[in-house]
């Protein structure tokens, strides 16, 4: 079975000259880890303003998510199998380039203002982050010892939620600061044509500002000299691979689930969340004043990885994830059954528990996959695509209520705690290679 990691995975540091050091490649991944992070999270502020401008429902607000994590689905085996053919730093730098072309489609969608072309430009973001997810987070996990690959995982995710702290108050300041909708009182009358009109433009700034950034760092990244890959190694691999089977893995095969229903509620929560805190009966905030809160919440995500990083290196990975889904449970559920501001700082509060969540479930749903962890990564890559059905979630919205909607979140979080309970348990494992950085 080829996978959408052919090519680039467990063999990855024996193919590099004996005594090659990992430290500045993985910096530099460190650096993507902060970009992808940051654009992706823009999104927490860029919906409720797009909710206003063109006048959505819930439901049609979360498709424009939906259409950001279709793109992983579509596009992670065009992007395996481009590394393949080009090599891993020609297609980091392709995969910056793409996500800057995207930043820049938004400024004709805000001009005219199109709602379709908007999620046209959100796609091609997203397939340009696709591309580098599908090398980056195995090349992280297998460059060291398999015994402290969560705690690696873990402190560069960290780099990725400073990226979604920070931007927040890059959106709230350039996005929502800037709008009539952003600034105004919960509750106010419908913006008029000309009021939308000037708010669909306040992005045109902000993704000027993204393209460049992003431009400047595929620049950096085509002149460093990074380690290259082994074409002998990934020939090697992939006999390998064709005696055994992806299936024969419990904790691969019940971790694919656990990735994609893990981005529903982790999607789900940072896209409603600005909408949900400025209820009258939560914060009663603007939009621009909830922006400074959702920076509380992946600034909780950057400090848990932090300290999941530390923690790891002495605790079991698997009890490590159990506790964070106990404590996402209860305090979605105070979220969903309580008001005013106890129900605001539950939710600003799963920030914490969530953020070991991704790179742990991605390390147990590798561990022991020996020469199949090129596929079993790439599938579990292909899982973010979950976040696509936070849909299901406007869709709850519109029906049944905004914070009865955060009872998903609650069922998905329980799902994450049966597999660090049992599924992540290895049915049957290779030995591991172990290599150094």
């Amino acid at each position: 079975m080829a996978g959408p990691m052919a090519g680039v995975g467990t063999n990855t540091a024996a193919a590099l000259p004996e005594g090659a050091s990992y430290r500045a490649a993985l910096t530099l991944l460190a650096s993507l880890f902060f970009m992808w992070g940051f654009i992706t999270v823009i999104n927490g502020t860029l919906l409720p303003h797009l909710r206003s401008v063109f006048d959505l429902s819930y439901t049609q607000t979360t498709l424009i998510e939906s259409v950001w994590f279709i793109a992983y689905f579509f596009a992670s085996i065009p992007s395996a199998k481009l590394i393949e053919r080009v090599g891993y730093q020609r297609a980091m730098v392709l995969g910056l380039a793409l996500m800057a072309a995207g930043a820049l489609i938004m400024v004709p969608a805000a001009r005219l203002p199109s709602f379709e072309v908007t999620l046209f430009a959100l796609f091609v973001i997203a397939s340009g982050i696709t591309l580098l997810q599908v090398a980056a987070n195995p090349y992280v996990a297998v460059v060291g010892s398999p015994e402290t690959a969560s705690s690696r995982l873990n402190l560069v995710q960290a780099f990725n939620s400073a990226g979604a702290t920070l931007a927040p108050l890059f959106g709230g300041y350039l996005i929502l600061g800037r709008t009539s909708s952003g600034t105004a009182a919960a509750g106010a009358a419908a913006l008029t044509p000309a009021e939308r009109l000037a708010d669909a433009q306040s992005v045109v700034l902000p993704y000027v500002i993204v393209a460049i950034v992003l431009t400047v760092l595929a620049v950096i990244i085509a002149r460093f000299p990074l380690p290259a890959m082994g074409a002998a190694t990934q020939r090697t691999a992939r006999a390998d691979r064709k005696a055994h089977s992806l299936w024969a893995h419990r904790n691969l095969v019940l971790g694919i689930p656990a990735i994609f229903i893990y981005l529903i509620a982790e999607i789900g929560v940072g896209n409603l969340f600005i909408n949900f805190v400025s209820q009258p009966d939560i914060g009663n905030l603007t939009h621009q004043q909830a922006s400074n809160y959702l920076f509380l919440m992946w600034g909780g995500m950057m400090v848990g990885r932090l300290v999941g990083a530390y923690a790891m290196q002495r605790m079991d990975p698997g009890q490590a994830l159990a506790i964070a889904s106990i404590g996402a449970t209860i305090v979605m559920l105070i979220a969903t059954f309580t008001t005013g501001h106890v129900a605001m700082w539950a939710l600003i509060s799963v920030g914490l528990f969530h953020s070991i969540m991704f790179p742990t479930i991605f390390t147990l749903g590798i561990r022991g996959l020996g020469p199949l962890t090129e596929e079993g990564a790439g599938l579990l890559i292909m899982a973010i695509a979950g976040g696509a059905l936070v849909i299901v979630q406007g869709w709850l919205a519109d029906r049944y209520g905004l914070q009865m909607s955060f009872l998903l979140t609650a069922a998905c979080e329980l799902y994450v705690l049966f597999y660090a309970v049992w599924g992540s348990k290895p049915s049957h494992q290779f030995s591991e290679r172990v290599t150094s950085p």
